[in-house]
Parts: structure tokens; C-alpha cells; sequence
């Protein structure tokens, strides 16, 4: 608990830039997710079995995340080498699209399975897959959240020098 308080601590210090970058973000998740999978009916994709009543608010919370995560990129590149927390939220972004997809859609799960096993295997498992997708997601944006708090940048860099301190 204490981690996510001061996770949240870290967002009320953000610029309006790194705001706008989570919306922007968040919006692109959304609908790199939706359209593919057809919760936005599309002329490119279609689904033979209709969304679930989970699968709007899953995929917005997933965005929310998603677009936070986002924005902790929003920095001097030079100063980020965090592989782990991208392949966290990575995985959440993927299972969030296998979750949130049409079980009998998917070609990847109608190769493995067919069918006959999308409906019997993998249907019931999609909430489980989107909870695992939302865990990885905010576990990423929480553990890059303390990283700034706990390493955070100079809030300026004089431009003939990078290291005013250093003399």
C-alpha cells in the first residue's frame, strides 16, 4: 500500500506534458486494441461471438495503464534502461488484446486449439488472462513511478553543461 501512495505522489507532481502524453497514449491503446479485435465495429475485423459485458471496462482500465506507463518514458532517453518494467507492460498490452478478443477470432488460438477449444479452454480463461494483463500493467507503472521518486532527474540541465555540480 505504501508503494502505491507514493506512486501516486510521483503523478501529482507531473508536468502537463506527461498528462498529455497518458492521454494520447491511453487513446492509441484503446484503439490499437479495439479495432483488431472489433469492440469497435470495423469493415477490416469482425467477430463471429459478441464482446463480453468485462471487455469495454477492461480495455479502459488496460489503457489508463498503458498510457501512464507510456508517459514515465517521457524523459531524457539517455537515462532509461529499464527493460524489465517495458516487458511488463508489454505482456499486460498482449494479454489485454488475447483477453478482450474474440475467442474463435484469434487465428493463434484457433491454430493451437481449433474451434471447439477456443470455446472450451480459452473463453473461460480471458478474464483471467485481462486480470493478469492489469496486474502486469500496474505493476510496471508502479515500479517505474518509484524509480522517479527514488532517482529522480535534475529538473534542469544547463545546456553548455550537463553536470553543473561537476567542477
Amino acid at each position: 500500500m505504501k508503494r502505491l501512495t507514493e506512486a501516486l505522489g510521483v503523478l501529482l507532481e507531473w508536468p502537463a506534458r506527461r498528462w498529455a502524453v497518458t492521454v494520447g497514449a491511453a487513446i492509441a491503446f484503446a484503439f490499437t486494441i479495439a479495432i483488431p479485435t472489433a469492440l469497435i465495429p470495423n469493415p477490416i475485423f469482425g467477430r463471429k461471438i459478441p464482446p463480453t459485458w468485462w471487455s469495454w471496462p477492461a480495455l479502459i482500465v488496460s489503457s489508463v495503464l498503458g498510457g501512464l506507463l507510456v508517459a514515465t518514458y517521457v524523459r531524457d532517453p539517455a537515462n532509461d534502461d529499464d527493460v524489465t518494467n517495458r516487458r511488463k507492460g508489454t505482456a499486460g498490452g498482449l494479454l489485454t488484446f488475447f483477453a478482450v478478443g474474440c475467442p474463435v477470432c484469434n487465428k493463434v488460438v484457433l491454430i493451437v486449439l481449433g474451434s471447439a477449444g477456443a470455446l472450451t479452454w480459452f473463453e473461460p480463461i480471458q478474464p483471467v488472462l485481462q486480470a493478469v494483463a492489469i496486474a502486469l500493467l500496474a505493476w510496471a507503472v508502479i515500479a517505474r513511478l518509484e524509480g522517479e521518486r527514488f532517482c529522480p532527474l535534475p529538473s534542469r540541465v544547463d545546456s553548455g553543461n550537463p553536470w553543473p555540480d561537476a567542477r
